[in-house]
């Protein structure tokens, strides 16, 4: 067997894992490409401990080894990404890099002013704000504008945003 083909092999499989963990937003999909990668450094170190012909085989205990490891990164990744989808709603890479809670469409927590803890409201698991306006928001705010415009001439917007407490 000539050493080449196996090592071109790894080479595109491990170019392939790169590109995976580097392009894919799904953190699901990057642990995958991970993997991707180290079956490619498999592959290469037992290409290589065949083709010096080892005794001792050293590239294939040192592949058992780095399985061992893959399969306990795999447990250990997947435990993560099931808690991190408990807490956030999402697996998306974009929306797990800031490291804090997700503030609650409430708003932050107000502290007593002796104890300087919670108010008496437990806290609940956070849930994901919803960033969008709802479908309707947008035709109800034009129609009210257009309402305050009819009535009182050119300053309906202002009108709107006093109704809404904005301004």
């Amino acid at each position: 067997m000539h050493i080449v083909y196996p090592a071109v092999v790894s080479a595109l499989l491990f170019s392939i894992g790169v590109y995976g963990v580097l392009a894919r937003r799904n953190t699901i999909l990057v642990l995958m490409s991970v993997e991707l990668m180290l079956n490619a450094v498999n592959l290469n170190l037992v290409a290589f401990d065949v083709w010096l012909a080892d005794r001792l085989h050293s590239g294939q205990v040192l592949t058992l080894f780095v399985i061992v490891i893959a399969a306990a990164e795999v447990g250990l990744g997947l435990a993560i990404v099931l808690a991190l989808y408990r807490n956030r709603r999402t697996v998306d890479l974009d929306h797990l890099r800031a490291l804090a809670e997700p503030e609650t469409a409430t708003g932050p927590e107000q502290e007593d002013s002796g104890a300087g803890g919670l108010t008496g409201t437990a806290r609940e698991s956070p849930q994901p704000v919803n960033v969008a306006a709802p479908q309707g928001a947008a035709e109800e705010r034009r129609t009210a504008e257009g309402e305050a415009q009819a009535e009182g001439g050119g300053g309906g917007g202002q009108a709107v945003r006093r109704e809404r407490g904005t301004l």
